[in-house]
């Protein structure tokens, strides 16, 4: 299966999976000039990429764990959803969660993708739902052990 990807700019860099097991590819920041990240900010990069899904499938932008551990910097709404019918540039948005201000260059590999299927469900509106155990319990209702 093929994911098409077209390069919004000659500076694009072209994602890769970095080993024969990775779940993701890495994509790389496409930018004129360094972006500064200040601490607690978040800045919009660009990758100069846009994609093409096969039917049924999403791309999902999540965190690099080198950066968010040695770095702070995390993928601010992660998994970010790149929806099958998308063609913009694939942008992403890059929180600094750390106390040092964090430089962003060009052609550093900033978050991974990993594509994924997906269905679409028929909706439909109604009064009763099956009762369960949890029931209405959410947001930490089941503990920590």
């Amino acid at each position: 299966m093929k994911v098409l990807i077209k390069f919004l700019s000659e500076k694009a860099v072209l994602p890769e999976y970095k080993t024969p097991g990775s779940s993701g590819f890495d994509v790389s920041a496409c930018i004129e000039r360094p972006i500064e990240i200040l601490p607690q900010s978040t800045a919009l990069i660009p990758t100069g990429l846009s994609l093409q899904l096969p039917d049924g499938f999403e791309a999902q932008v999540r965190s690099r764990s080198g950066l968010s551990l040695k770095n702070g910097i995390f993928v601010l709404n992660s998994p970010g959803t790149i929806d099958n019918d998308y063609r913009g540039e694939l942008c992403v948005i890059l929180a600094n969660f750390s106390k040092d201000a964090f430089v962003v260059e060009h052609r550093m590999r900033i978050a991974q993708v990993v594509i994924a299927q997906y269905f679409q469900f028929e909706l439909e509106k109604s009064n009763l739902l099956n009762e369960t155990k949890r029931g209405n319990g959410g947001f930490g209702s089941t503990g920590l052990k």
